[in-house]
């Protein structure tokens, strides 16, 4: 997806994304580090829960990458 195509209102902050997509927050902040989807400044917005969020990102750019995503079972316990 090209910067060009990604609109004002397509931005959400990492827990509106998860929300959206159920892809969790680290996941998403994980793939912005190694660089597969772009970070953009959130200008320290605050929401209406008095949370100040710094950080958006695009959420088509999640959408398309969210079919991919599978869950890691954790790992249980070790037998003695």
């Amino acid at each position: 997806m090209r910067l060009a195509e990604i609109l004002p209102e397509d931005l959400v902050f990492a827990h509106e994304a998860a929300a959206a997509t159920g892809v969790p927050q680290q996941v998403i902040r994980q793939w912005a580090s190694r660089g597969k989807i772009r970070r953009f400044s959130g200008e320290n917005r605050l929401t209406g829960n008095g949370h100040e969020y710094k950080t958006m990102y695009a959420l088509p750019e999640i959408q398309e990458r969210a079919h991919t995503y599978r869950s890691t079972p954790q790992r249980g316990r070790r037998a003695a």
